[in-house]
């Protein structure tokens, strides 16, 4: 049976194309939109068994084209936290995925898909809640407004719809993302280019380096989706993140320390960091005050109650793992 993967050749979805792969999984159909065209390189060591543009996809797939599908994984969206395209990422991200819900329904295919912790907004209380929902911009918004067409419909679904709310992911098979990139990224590619680490000053309450981020691993992000995958009796609107929040600095020192030990130098502290200036602040910026997350922590009371019970990396094992893979890229 065929598996589809939205955003196949993007950061998550790339993974779980190659995590498939590694299950035998060799009929999957790939969708995306390559204009791009760097992107393809992360699907150039996955197998596949066909490749759509999302524009032709959608159309073909809500026309019953493919039969014997076992489920849809939709990672596809504008993923960018600053666009203030309202229209643009209302249809890529919202009405999009409204009409693919409605085909995957029609047809009682089983439908995963990614949303964001970004519709908590400010916080402080990250459960999937409605009263715990303050989306601050209109990516969020979008993310948060499929939701609640999700808690319309799951009432009476006729298959399996999986919400998955991801907190600040980082891992291998983001190099296209950009400045969207995950902080670690941008950290080990700062550190191995100028020596140092940037990273914003005091803001909010929080002193430099201090605020608080819940930061998953995608090898975590692609376990839970393959659990819901192995699972399709469960639906439901799921956080999914380690259940602990850790701070920029902390992160920071986890991806310098990862490339020195790795170059078998001393690991440091982040007293020495500072003092021997690796580790340095700049300004808030002024664009990003009043939408921006300073604290995020995922409740992960729901996810457990509902049968997932692995343990999640932790920052330093993540960090060093994905080091690692950008060294020996």
């Amino acid at each position: 049976m065929s598996i589809i993967v939205t955003g196949a050749a993007g950061f998550i979805g790339s993974n779980l194309v190659k995590a498939l792969n590694l299950r035998g999984e060799r009929d999957i159909i790939a969708v995306d939109d390559l204009t791009d065209g760097d992107k393809c390189r992360n699907l150039a060591d996955c197998d596949i068994a066909d490749y759509l543009d999302k524009r032709d996809f959608l159309p073909r797939f809500a026309a019953r084209q493919w039969s014997g599908v076992r489920a849809v994984l939709h990672q596809g969206a504008c993923s960018s936290t600053v666009e203030r395209d309202g229209r643009l990422m209302m249809d890529n991200n919202y009405r999009y995925s409204c009409d693919l819900l409605q085909a995957c329904q029609a047809q009682a295919i089983p439908l995963l898909y990614a949303s964001s912790a970004a519709v908590y907004g400010a916080g402080p209380d990250f459960r999937e809640s409605r009263e715990c929902e303050r989306p601050l911009n209109v990516y969020a918004y979008s993310k948060f407004l499929f939701d609640q067409r999700v808690r319309q419909v799951l009432p009476t679904a006729s298959s399996q719809i999986v919400g998955l709310r991801y907190f600040n992911v980082y891992g291998p098979r983001e190099q296209h993302k950009g400045r969207m990139a995950s902080m670690v990224w941008h950290c080990f590619n700062q550190y191995r280019e100028r020596g140092y680490v940037e990273l914003f000053g005091d803001y909010g309450g929080y002193p430099a380096g201090g605020h608080l981020r819940d930061f998953v691993s995608v090898e975590d992000v692609v376990k839970v989706n393959l659990h819901w995958l192995d699972n399709p009796q469960t639906s439901g609107i799921f956080n999914l993140g380690t259940g602990l929040a850790r701070s920029f600095n902390a992160l920071a020192l986890a991806t310098i320390n990862s490339v020195r030990v790795a170059e078998d130098r001393p690991a440091l502290t982040l007293e020495t960091a500072l003092l021997e200036g690796v580790l340095q602040y700049i300004e808030f910026p002024e664009a990003l005050k009043s939408k921006y997350q300073v604290y995020t922590c995922a409740d992960l009371t729901r996810l457990r109650e509902a049968g997932y019970n692995e343990l999640m990396l932790t920052l330093e094992e993540g960090v060093e793992r994905y080091c690692d893979a950008l060294l020996n890229r």
